[in-house]
């Protein structure tokens, strides 16, 4: 962990979801070197595209065909691929170690927790409760609000349905847009560096913490719950 004094304690921790709560990116590359074989193209490497996973579509096909939105043939690449991966999202797809003792850890002390993704809902409704987490306090997908992150409404909208203030709340992701959206929205961010991070060292992100598993997360909440209730009582 990057930061040695507490933080103010949370009372819910919204996640992203790709790279941060789930190991999504086999499903990914696999949706997207599909469209590369049918093309008669080899697959490109997984270490090439894994780094890309949280930044979707623009990531994926900037890896495996170097076209970004702008180009002629992104955009029919693009729908091709969401067809692709809608119809096999969650084969190799799965919760990253330790996630779900965090979640329990949560439950426990009464925190509440909930996703934040850039993800489309057409994907996050159907992949959140195939992956174990149904019991989320909400969910908040790519298009539920009229922007995307970095800017910080979705982030509003996860601690409105949660009821809770903004900045009250934890925001953990594994994408500078993550921490930039986090910020903006006033909330203690939190970079994951078990996740897909990108080409950019998660280090000099200028995030609240750095946690490199989900149970050193974990302890940075308790530490701060512990460190507020000793204030209550001095």
């Amino acid at each position: 962990m990057t930061r040695t004094i507490p933080m103010q304690a949370p009372r819910a921790i919204l996640f992203d979801l790709d790279g941060t709560l789930a190991d999504t990116a086999p499903d990914l590359a696999a949706a997207v070197n599909h469209l590369r074989m049918v093309r008669g193209m080899e697959p490109t490497p997984y270490a090439i595209l894994r780094p890309t996973a949280s930044a979707g579509a623009r990531g994926m096909i900037g890896a495996a065909f170097g076209l970004t939105p702008a180009d002629e043939g992104y955009e029919t690449l693009r729908l091709e691929w969401f067809d692709r991966y809608q119809s096999a999202m969650a084969v190799h797809s799965s919760l990253f170690d330790g996630v779900p003792e965090l979640i329990e850890g949560l439950n426990a002390a009464g925190i509440a927790w909930g996703v934040v993704t850039n993800k489309p809902a057409r994907f996050t409704d159907p992949l959140i409760p195939q992956i174990g987490l149904a019991h989320a306090g909400c969910v908040v997908s790519g298009d539920t609000t009229p922007h995307s992150k970095p800017h910080p409404a979705p982030l509003f909208e996860g601690a409105q349905r949660l009821g809770i203030a903004p900045e009250q709340c934890w925001y953990v992701g594994d994408d500078l847009r993550d921490i930039e959206a986090g910020r903006a929205a006033g909330m203690v961010t939190v970079a994951c560096a078990w996740g897909y991070c990108g080409a950019e060292e998660p280090l000099g992100w200028g995030a609240d913490y750095l946690v490199a598993t989900p149970h050193d997360l974990l302890r940075a909440i308790q530490a701060a719950t512990a460190a507020q209730m000793n204030a209550l009582v001095a």
